[in-house]
């Protein structure tokens, strides 16, 4: 065999992995661009359902008929355009996580694909959950936090036209206020639209706690007992990112630092679990020394008087 031929020989694996990769990444890629055109049919349904805590907001501080506007010709096409760029790949993404784990897994052993798979099923879970509790619980109460400020909302867009009736337009005339310049809401549905997506995606991520932790966990990456002597420095990291994703509003601090810190203990919880079921494992399989273990904490115990 022929130098030539050896290279010949070793590269062939290369070019199939690279076949084998395009071919996942044209499926990903049709499957998304199949998302965006589904989700663009329902993208306007979608923007009210994302704009609906602003809305209800502004029917508590009394605007009968809440109304967003845009300024440009294209923005309200590019607003539906994002909405199904995003909810389209939220749709895409069982087909492209499958087309991911099937370019991976055959480079796994039994053992790795039985401890990465309930990880690549927890993570789309854990961000749902996170992006629905910014839906219904932090977007609200930002939106009270923010739009209070306002004395008036959008009421004075449709005052002329409830209070005039049939009036013609060159009898109604403005009602005149000495009371100052009146602060009023009038929102554009793009940067309304981005404060909401902000806190889904923020949310999404923070709610990938647990399961990054536990995966670092189930690599050796991390401990229990490390994160455990952590903890006070976690705590004020939370409470830097309480402070920095959310309106400077005591309440939805108080939750988002409460619901982090929760999913932190959580992840020490399932992280000595995968520590346990690795400990039993390596027992029963012989490697793991329970006399060492007892001598290591004698030694502990006896440095511990000598220091006393």
């Amino acid at each position: 065999m022929s130098k030539t031929d050896e290279i010949d020989d070793s590269s062939a694996p290369l070019i199939e992995h690279l076949a084998e990769l395009r071919t996942r990444l044209i499926r990903s890629v049709i499957a998304f661009v199949i998302g965006i055109v589904v989700a663009f049919t329902v993208a306007e349904p979608i923007l009210q359902f994302l704009l609906h805590p602003i809305e209800e907001t502004l029917r508590e501080l009394g605007d009968p008929s809440p109304t967003m506007q845009y300024t440009s010709p294209q923005e309200y096409l590019f607003t539906l355009f994002r909405i199904s760029m995003v909810f389209g790949f939220a749709l895409a993404f069982p087909v492209i996580s499958y087309q991911m784990w099937r370019f991976v897994a055959p480079g796994l052993y039994r053992s790795e694909k039985g401890a990465f798979l309930p990880f690549l099923i927890a993570s789309p879970f854990m961000f749902l959950l996170g992006a629905t509790f910014a839906q219904f619980v932090v977007t609200p109460l930002a939106m009270q936090f923010f739009l209070g400020f306002a004395d008036v909302s959008s009421i004075f867009a449709n005052l002329l036209t409830t209070a005039a009736g049939d009036v013609p337009a060159e009898v109604a005339v403005v009602p005149e206020s000495a009371d100052g310049v009146k602060i009023t809401f009038f929102g554009k549905v793009n940067e309304s639209l981005d404060i909401t997506l902000k806190f889904i995606i923020a949310f999404g991520l923070c709610f990938q706690l647990p399961v990054l932790l536990t995966l670092m966990g189930k690599a050796g990456l991390v401990s229990a007992e490390g994160l455990g002597a952590v903890r006070k420095y976690a705590m004020v990291g939370i409470l830097v990112l309480a402070a920095l994703v959310t309106p400077p509003d005591v309440i939805t601090q108080i939750i988002l630092f409460t619901v982090v810190y929760g999913l932190y203990e959580v992840s020490i919880f399932l992280v000595a679990r995968v520590e346990q079921k690795r400990e039993a494992q390596l027992r029963a399989e012989g490697y793991y020394d329970d006399e060492e273990d007892e001598d290591d904490a004698m030694m502990a115990e006896f440095e511990e008087g000598e220091n006393k």
